[in-house]
C-alpha cells in the first residue's frame, strides 16, 4: 500500500480498504481497481451487515404496528432520518423525505410543481451539463404545462455562463433546478450564487447532488437550497435509496406525489386526509432495510471524517490529473478549475468503448459511454468519454495503474 504522506496525512488507507470486501477480488487475473465510483460506490462491510441484521433480527413494518418487531424497525428507520438530517443540518427530520434515489426525488418535485405551480407560460431553468434525470423530468413537466425549459449554456472548459444564467431569470421562471458537481465533467457549480440570484426573485431551486454528497459537506441551512436530492447507492450506501430535501414551507405547498398506505391521516371513499410530513410523501412499505442500512453508511463517513476524505480526494485528483496530462493524445472533456470526483477524457481517436475493455482485461473498472449526458456529448461533438471516478479508498498506486493502463491499450489500438 501506498505511502499516505504522499497523498495526506490522517487516514489508514490500508485498513479502510479492508472494509470494503469488495475491492479484495481479482478481475481477470488482476487486482481489482475501482474506478467507477460516479456509477457507484463500493459498500462498507457495516453497511452490508446493517441490512443483513433487519432482516435478520427485526424484520417487520414501520409506522404501523404496536408489536416489538415493529417498533424496533420504526425506531431504527427514524433514527435513519435524522442521521440524513444531522448530515445535512436540515433544520428538522421531517423536511427528510426517503426515496429510490436521485432519479425519484426529482420527479417527485417536478410532477407536483407541474400540477400545482407551473402553467403555459411558464418556464424552469436547467443547465447544459445535466443528468438526464434532472432534464426529463421537467421536459415532461413543461411539455404537460404549456411551459418552456431553458437550458443555461457552458465554456468549451465544462463551467456554466452565470452572466448568461443572471439574464434568464425573468418573471416567467417558476424554478431553477442544477447539478452541484458534473457527473460527466466533475465540475463544481457555483451553487451558493445560482441559489441567491434566483431567491433574489423569489424563484425555488433545486440542486442535485448525486455527484456532491460524497465528496462536499453540504449544510442546507447555509447554502439554503427550496430542494436537494441524492442516491444512497453513490454515499457507500444501498441502491434503491436516497433522499429529497425539502424546506418545511415548500413541502407543505406541494401536493402528495403518490396515494395509498402510510400517506393518509384518514380514507373515506368521499374524502382522504393527508398525512404529515415527511409520510405524505412516503406511500406503502419504503425500502425500510436500505434506509436503515443508509444511516449507517453516512455514519461510517462521519466517523472518517468528511475535512478528510475531501481532502484526500482533492490530492488523489490531482495526482490523476497531472499523470494523466502525460500521455500523448488525451483530451480532457472539461476542464473546470473547480472539480470534483471525476475525470472524463479521449485519447486520440480511440473509440471509450474500446478503451473500456482494454482496462477491464487489466482489472481497471472504468465508465464509458455517454454518462447519461446526451446534449453534453452533443455539445463537445463526441461519441461519448472515458470516465475515471475516484473516492478516498482508491490509491496512488491505482491511479498509475490507470495511466499505464491507458498508455497500453493506446498502444495496441493505434
Amino acid at each position: 500500500m501506498e505511502h499516505i504522506a504522499n497523498i495526506t496525512t490522517g487516514l489508514d488507507i490500508a485498513q479502510i480498504r479492508k472494509d470494503f470486501p469488495i475491492l479484495q477480488q481479482q478481475v481477470h487475473g488482476k487486482p481489482l481497481v475501482y474506478f467507477d465510483n460516479g456509477a457507484t460506490t463500493q459498500k462498507p462491510q457495516v453497511v452490508i451487515d446493517a441490512e443483513a441484521r433487519y432482516y435478520e433480527e427485526y424484520n417487520s413494518n414501520v409506522h404501523r404496528g404496536v408489536h416489538h418487531l415493529s417498533q424496533v424497525a420504526t425506531d431504527a428507520y427514524e433514527k435513519a432520518r435524522h442521521i440524513v438530517a444531522g448530515y445535512i443540518n436540515a433544520a428538522h427530520s421531517h423536511e427528510i423525505i426517503f426515496t429510490k434515489g436521485t432519479t425519484d426525488g426529482i420527479n417527485l418535485v417536478a410532477n407536483t410543481m407541474s400540477r400545482r405551480f407551473l402553467k403555459a407560460g411558464d418556464s424552469v431553468i436547467i443547465s447544459s451539463m445535466e443528468h438526464h434525470s434532472n432534464i426529463v423530468p421537467w421536459q415532461i413537466a413543461c411539455e404537460e404545462a404549456g411551459a418552456t425549459l431553458k437550458v443555461i449554456p457552458i465554456t468549451e472548459k465544462g463551467e456554466l455562463r452565470m452572466d448568461v444564467y443572471e439574464s434568464m431569470l425573468d418573471d416567467t421562471v417558476k424554478m431553477v433546478a442544477v447539478t452541484y458537481v458534473s457527473n460527466t465533467l466533475g465540475t463544481v457549480n457555483p451553487v451558493q450564487d445560482i441559489i441567491a440570484l434566483a431567491h433574489a426573485r423569489n424563484i425555488p431551486v433545486l440542486i442535485d447532488a448525486a455527484q456532491a454528497i460524497q465528496h462536499i459537506s453540504i449544510d442546507v441551512q447555509a447554502l439554503q437550497p427550496d430542494f436537494l436530492v441524492f442516491s444512497g447507492h453513490k454515499i457507500y450506501g444501498p441502491t434503491g435509496t436516497g433522499v429529497l430535501y425539502g424546506t418545511t414551507e415548500w413541502l407543505n405547498k406541494l401536493p402528495p406525489y403518490q396515494g395509498g398506505g402510510d400517506m393518509i391521516k384518514t380514507v373515506t371513499f368521499a374524502k382522504t386526509i393527508y398525512n404529515e410530513l415527511p409520510y405524505k410523501f412516503e406511500a406503502g412499505t419504503p425500502n425500510i432495510a436500505g434506509s436503515i442500512a443508509l444511516g449507517t453508511a453516512i455514519e461510517y463517513l462521519q466517523q472518517i471524517g468528511l475535512p478528510e476524505i475531501q481532502q484526500r480526494e482533492e490530492a488523489l485528483m490531482a495526482y490523476a490529473m497531472q499523470e494523466l496530462r502525460k500521455i500523448d493524445g488525451i483530451r480532457f472533456i472539461g476542464d473546470a478549475k473547480n472539480r470534483s470526483g471525476v475525470i472524463s477524457f479521449l485519447v486520440h481517436n480511440i473509440h471509450p468503448f474500446d478503451m473500456g475493455e482494454l482496462l477491464d482485461q487489466q482489472g481497471i473498472a472504468v465508465r464509458t459511454g455517454h454518462h447519461c449526458t446526451e446534449p453534453l456529448m452533443d455539445l463537445f461533438q463526441v461519441p461519448g468519454t472515458v470516465r475515471a471516478s475516484l473516492t478516498f479508498y482508491n490509491t496512488k498506486e491505482e491511479i498509475d495503474k490507470l495511466v499505464a493502463g491507458v498508455k497500453r491499450a493506446a498502444s495496441m489500438l493505434l
